[in-house]
This record gives C-alpha cells, sequence and structure tokens, in this order.
C-alpha cells in the first residue's frame, strides 16, 4: 500500500510540475505575443515618421531651390505662365517663347503653396531638378517641358508607392512605371506624387502617414478620392497636368468634387506596369490609369503622347493603337443616350440640374438624345461589382490593414469586413425586408466561396458587358450622358455612402471608357429642393447622402461622358462637344 501511495503521489507531483510548466509556457507565449504587437507598433510609427520625414525633407529642399532661381532670375512672369493652357503651353516651350526652366519653377512655387493649404502632396521628385537640366534631348517631345504631377500609386524609381499603407513604405520602386517612362520620354517632367485614401479603394483621400486632403473650393470638403491629391492639385493650379488611377470612379470623382476634367480609359489602353493596386489579382472590376486636367484638350494631348511606339515598345500588351485624332476632332451629329437616375442611388438636384441642362444644349447644337435606363443595376452591384472586388470576403485588403492605425474615412467602410461571416450572411437576411440595399452589400461582402463560383462570377461579368452593347445597339446610342455624382461631401462620409458609386463604377465593371466634365455648380434652390426629395428606398444611406452634400452651394457640379470599349477619342470628343457647349451658354 505504501508503495502505491508513494506513486500516486508522484503522479500528483508530476501533474503539478506539467502544469505548472504549461502555465508558464503559455504565460511566456502571450508575453511574446504582446512584445509582437507594442514592436510591430513601434515599427509602424517609425516607418510613418520615416515617410513623413522624406515628404517633409523634399519640400523643403525644393523650396530652397524654388528661392534660388526667383533670386537668379526675378523677372519671371509666373502668373501669366500658370494661367496657359496645356496647349498654349506646349506650344510656346517648343517655340522657344518660354523656358522649361521658368515653366518648372513656376509650377513648383504654386504646388509648395498649394499643398500648404490643401495638403495634396506626398513629396517633391528632387530627381526632377536633374531631369530639368538634360530636357533638351526631349524637344521634339510632345508634352516637353511640362511639369506632371504623378499619384503616389505611380511607380517612380527609389520613390515608395504607399497606397496610404505602412506595409509599403520603405520599399521604394526599383525602376520608373511605363507611363513615367513614356512622359519622360515625350518631355513632360514628373515633380510631385500626390495624396491617396488608405488603401486607395475608398473615395475620401485620407490615410495615417499623410493626413487628410481638403478641397481647394470649400476646406470643409474632401477633395475626393482616390486621385483626391491629383484633383485638389490641379483644380487650385499648381499642376498643368496630372495622372491619376481608377478602378470605381477614382480619378472621376474628384474630378466632380474639385471641378477639374478627368478620363478613365478603357483598361489596357494604356500601360498598368508599374501602377501599384492595393492588391493583385482581382479581374472582375478592372483598373486604369488616366490624365486629369483643366480641359479637355489637355486630357487628349496627353492620351496622344502616351499612345506612342515608345509605350507600345515598353508594353507589348498594349494594343499599338495610336490616338485618333480624326475621331477626336470630329463634328458629327451624335446620337446620345442619357439618364438623370440610375434607378439605384438617388441623385442629388444638382446632379440631375446637370444632366438636364447639358441635354439641353446638346439638342439646340443638332445632337439626338434618347432615354437611356442602365441593366439591373441593383443586381448588379452586390453580385458583379462588390462580389468582384471583394471576392476574398476582403481578406486581402484587411491583410493591408494589420499594423496600420485605421483612418477616420476607413472606418465605417471596412468594419462590416472584420465579421464573422456567418454573422453577415444572418444580418443580411434579417433586415433585407426593411433595408434591401443594406442587406445585399452585406451578403456580397462575404465573397465568392469558391474557385468554382468565382468563374461562374466571371462570366456573369462577361454576360452583362454583351447584354449591355447589346442594349445600347438596340437604343443605338453612340455614347451616354449620365451623372457624375457629388457635389463634393462633408469630411467622415464617403466610408459611409457606398451605394453612391453606381454611377461611377459600373463602367469599370463594363470597362467603358469615362470621363467627367463641369458643368455648372450648386444653387440655393438645389439644396432646397434636395432636401425635400423622399429617394427611391427611402432608408438610411439616403439621409447620409443628404447630409454628406449639404452645405455645397457654389460647389463644381459635373457631368459623366461614356462610350463603348476602345472608343476612348469618341469619349474624349463627346467631352469636348459638352465642355465648349457649356462655355458658350455662359458667354
Amino acid at each position: 500500500m505504501d508503495k502505491v501511495k508513494e506513486f500516486l503521489e508522484g503522479v500528483e507531483l508530476a501533474n503539478r510540475t506539467a502544469a505548472l510548466l504549461a502555465g508558464a509556457v503559455c504565460g511566456v507565449g502571450a508575453l511574446a505575443v504582446l512584445v509582437r504587437k507594442v514592436n510591430s507598433h513601434r515599427e509602424t510609427k517609425a516607418k510613418i515618421q520615416r515617410a513623413r520625414n522624406r515628404r517633409d525633407e523634399s519640400l523643403q529642399r525644393a523650396e530652397q531651390a524654388v528661392r534660388q532661381y526667383k533670386d537668379a532670375y526675378p523677372l519671371t512672369d509666373s502668373a501669366l505662365i500658370l494661367t496657359l493652357s496645356l496647349s498654349e503651353l506646349t506650344k510656346q516651350l517648343q517655340e522657344g517663347s518660354l523656358s522649361p526652366d521658368d515653366v518648372f519653377y513656376s509650377y513648383m512655387e504654386k504646388a509648395l503653396h498649394v499643398n500648404r493649404k490643401l495638403n495634396c502632396c506626398t513629396g517633391v521628385l528632387l530627381e526632377s531638378l536633374e531631369q530639368l537640366k538634360t530636357l533638351a534631348s526631349n524637344k521634339e517631345g510632345l508634352l516637353y517641358g511640362v511639369p506632371v504631377s504623378i499619384k503616389d500609386n505611380v511607380s517612380y524609381k527609389n520613390h515608395d508607392s504607399s497606397c496610404g499603407v505602412t506595409v509599403n513604405l520603405d520599399m521604394p520602386a526599383l525602376k520608373d512605371s511605363v507611363i513615367v517612362e513614356v512622359l519622360k520620354r515625350q518631355g513632360a517632367i514628373p515633380f510631385v506624387k500626390t495624396n491617396i485614401p488608405q488603401c486607395l479603394l475608398n473615395y475620401d483621400c485620407s490615410n495615417p502617414i499623410y493626413g487628410q486632403t481638403v478641397n481647394p473650393h470649400n476646406l470643409q470638403k474632401t477633395s475626393g478620392g482616390s486621385s483626391g491629391g491629383e484633383g485638389a492639385l490641379i483644380a487650385a493650379g499648381g499642376s498643368v497636368l496630372g495622372i491619376g488611377t481608377d478602378i470605381g470612379g477614382s480619378i472621376r470623382i474628384p474630378s466632380s468634387f474639385c471641378g477639374i476634367c478627368g478620363f478613365k480609359p478603357t483598361s489596357g489602353r494604356l500601360s498598368s506596369q508599374g501602377i501599384v493596386p492595393i492588391y493583385r489579382g482581382q479581374k472582375s472590376v478592372l483598373s486604369t490609369c488616366g490624365p486629369m486636367a483643366r480641359d479637355v484638350d489637355s486630357l487628349a494631348l496627353c492620351m496622344k503622347a502616351l499612345l506612342c511606339d515608345h509605350l507600345f515598345s515598353l508594353d507589348p500588351t498594349v494594343p499599338p493603337i495610336p490616338f485618333n485624332v480624326q475621331v477626336y476632332q470630329s463634328s458629327k451629329p451624335l446620337r446620345i443616350g442619357y439618364l438623370e437616375n440610375d434607378g439605384y442611388a438617388q441623385p442629388s438636384s444638382s446632379m440631375s440640374r446637370g444632366v438636364r441642362e447639358v441635354k439641353a444644349l446638346l439638342e439646340q447644337a443638332g445632337h439626338t438624345l434618347v432615354p437611356y435606363s442602365p441593366l439591373k443595376v441593383s443586381h448588379v452591384v452586390t453580385e458583379l461589382i462588390v462580389k468582384g472586388v471583394l471576392a476574398d470576403g476582403a481578406t486581402s485588403l484587411l491583410q493591408k490593414l494589420e499594423r496600420d492605425p485605421l483612418d477616420p474615412c476607413l472606418r465605417a467602410q471596412v468594419f462590416p469586413y472584420y465579421l464573422p461571416k456567418w454573422l453577415k450572411k444572418t444580418l443580411s437576411f434579417l433586415i433585407k425586408p426593411l433595408f434591401p440595399r443594406v442587406s445585399g452589400i452585406l451578403s456580397a461582402i462575404c465573397g465568392v466561396g469558391s474557385v468554382q463560383d468565382l468563374w461562374k462570377q466571371h462570366a456573369a461579368v462577361e454576360d452583362y458587358i454583351d447584354e449591355t452593347i447589346a442594349e445600347w445597339r438596340r437604343c443605338n446610342i453612340d455614347v451616354l450622358l449620365c451623372p457624375a455624382f457629388g457635389p463634393a461631401f462633408n469630411f467622415m462620409y464617403c466610408g459611409k455612402i457606398t451605394h453612391i458609386l453606381s454611377y461611377t463604377m459600373l463602367y469599370n465593371l463594363l470597362n467603358f471608357p469615362a470621363g467627367v466634365v463641369p458643368v455648372s455648380t450648386v444653387t440655393a434652390d438645389d439644396e432646397e429642393e434636395f432636401r425635400n426629395i423622399k429617394g427611391i428606398y427611402k432608408d438610411h444611406w439616403e439621409e447620409l447622402f443628404k447630409q454628406a452634400v449639404s452645405g455645397g452651394v457654389g460647389l463644381p457640379v459635373g457631368v459623366q461622358c461614356v462610350a463603348m470599349p476602345w472608343q476612348d477619342e469618341l469619349c474624349l470628343r463627346f467631352m469636348k462637344e459638352v465642355e465648349q457647349l457649356v462655355k458658350q451658354s455662359k458667354k
């Protein structure tokens, strides 16, 4: 018995020892996790600080260079240079009546001044100072001597393309993007990078690294996004030409909010090599880079410059189709579809009025206008657009945010992404009778589920494109006039209101070229009328939209112009027609 007792006591002692050891191991594990989190937080803060230091140093060195140039050349007429259109500027540069140095330092000074007010630049490309010295070798270029701003995610050698997330910091590009290479070959001088929202997939313009960009027309409004730094800088006169990117309206929305022209080409018409996305592999809703400027001729000149043999040689995946000047300059009457309301998102009164007024001008000019309704928008938004962009249930997006503080502009948008799939499905089912749009989005952000389902989703996108093209042909329309949503939002609303993207993201899904032209400004009557509109769904999103655009009197109002795939020149020609008719009507 004594031996049995001794044995049991030994077993008990062994169990206690094992328990103590297990506890110690767990404690060490928990401590290790805590230490990793603390170190990760410190690393993130250090990365952000280094990025800010680089930006501030580049701004200071640029300011010093501007002061030195002004001291050496005090008679430079910067005010006159800054009023010239891109066409006028390139003409005088190539004739020699303006020097590239005068133009460059005039725009650098203006950009630095604008940035202090709007916080639209993520840094100066100091290499541009050296490029200026060797510019004469590219004097035959269509953009000879033109300073060009580029969005943060357009790769420039030895500079980060942050996309607003710290995981991309301290990872400078090994070479220029193809677009930057071609711009340089055409004599342009990329001189600043511009701000974006955290993760790019948002239409505000704020991130934890560089902060909030504001609207030049009203500092209490956002500039829009994700090419919001470009929109603000160009609208405020700090750049004559910029390169943005667009996956859901990211060129067109800031163009609408800031009152400039912006063009999203057919995806594939320009090279995407060196254009950094927040994550790769998503093929349902296509992204593209494109030009932003103060007038349509500038957009067309940029496209003409980019669509050259050098681009086609650098990127053989781009079809070698030069810019068709004949189509752009055509005056043939057009048959134009139009819509004021897509049936999914209630437009603001100024959006609808902008379309009505332009429709009337186009009819007076001899064009034929026919009503058009986009097909199955409610179904398309949830099943094709949201499920396409977030096919993995937002896993890739959330991975990019793992170490970052979440920017306030993004919180409302991404909060549902963090919920477990079963909870999103349950909530979607429960709220469907009362809030069908919210229910649809909650279900869609769960993703597609399997490879087989993804293939089905891709097939459904192809079918929808075919159906839409067939509908355009049935209506016998050349182009489409529709709202560009706006006016510019108050802060903290972009992440809360995603349904309104139906007006822009549809054309990324379809891969139709689309652009925005400013046509008017918001009136007090617009605001009063919109306050009293009940809306389509009469849900919380429509109330939030009213709050988002309130206080917008005097802000720009734009319209959107759309064409069929690869008809980029026709789309730009239509935009030019709208621009000219609006200008004539104001004389």
